[in-house]
């Protein structure tokens, strides 16, 4: 009768490459911030008008935005009339330009009024914000 012998094989330390698992790791990184959504910062969605006769303007303005829903906003920040009244007033704004920008769907009442606004405030530059039309 014959009884299998059993030999060990001893094997040395032998090191795992990494390699392959760095690549793997990568891979899916990337796909995850790829397939993952972001988050954008809510901002003014306002579609100006063109104009043909428009000129870049390249001082510091008052921005006065009007949207499509006749909501303002003085430089970013949601403004009622009365509200904008008080922070234009004199002496401060005398000096400054306005810059009114407003969606091309923007009530031209709603617009009058802030313009109103501001020539009774005795603000002289008042400026409307248009693309360039091609």
């Amino acid at each position: 009768m014959k009884f299998k012998q059993h030999t060990k094989l001893e094997h040395g330390l032998e090191q795992i490459d990494i390699a392959p698992l760095i690549d793997c790791i990568f891979l899916l990184l990337i796909f995850f911030m790829l397939s993952s959504s972001f988050v954008f910062q809510s901002g003014i969605n306002v579609k100006l008008p063109k104009a043909v006769t428009s000129d870049i303007i390249k001082e510091e303005n008052f921005i006065v935005t009007i949207t499509s829903e006749n909501v303002t906003y003085l430089n970013g920040e949601v403004i009622t009339l009365k509200e904008l009244r008080e922070k234009l007033s004199p002496p401060v704004s005398k000096d400054r330009p306005l810059l009114i920008k407003a969606d091309r769907r923007a009530s031209v009442g709603r617009i009058v009024d802030v313009w109103d606004l501001c020539r009774d405030l005795g603000i002289e530059r008042i400026n409307i914000a248009t693309n360039q039309a091609k």
